[in-house]
């Protein structure tokens, strides 16, 4: 929420503004307006029991998603599953992770969540 607008005229030299300035048109405006903090999304904070393949990764307590890939990219990390190649990073599955994407033995960093995500209930 914004609780002070101020307008600023444009400078007359056009070497004195920065290039935001320059594309803001005839005026500039900031805000003094203090940011307030954002409330987390309750469906990522919420406590998900895994199912049996995926509790073999991470353990079988209940626990939010964002604590589940955090603790499924310690365990790919600590195995060095982590591939490059030119698509960007490719995860290599190891026995404990095929059951848990669905027996595919490399997945994207943005497919693992995907299919992470299936197994929490």
């Amino acid at each position: 929420m914004l609780r002070h607008i101020r307008t600023i005229k444009r400078p007359s030299s056009i070497g004195s503004l920065s290039l935001d300035d320059a594309r803001a048109g005839p005026y500039v405006v900031r805000s003094s307006a203090k940011k307030t903090k954002g409330k987390s999304n309750a469906a990522f904070m919420k406590p998900r029991r895994p199912s049996a393949s995926l509790a073999a990764v991470v353990g079988g307590q209940r626990m939010p998603r964002t604590e589940v890939t955090k603790k499924i990219w310690d365990y790919i990390k600590r195995n060095k599953l982590v591939q490059q190649n030119q698509k960007g990073r490719v995860i290599s599955a190891d026995d404990k992770l095929r059951s848990v994407f669905n027996g595919k033995a490399h997945v994207s960093m943005f497919e693992m969540t995907k299919l992470v995500n299936k197994h929490l209930k």
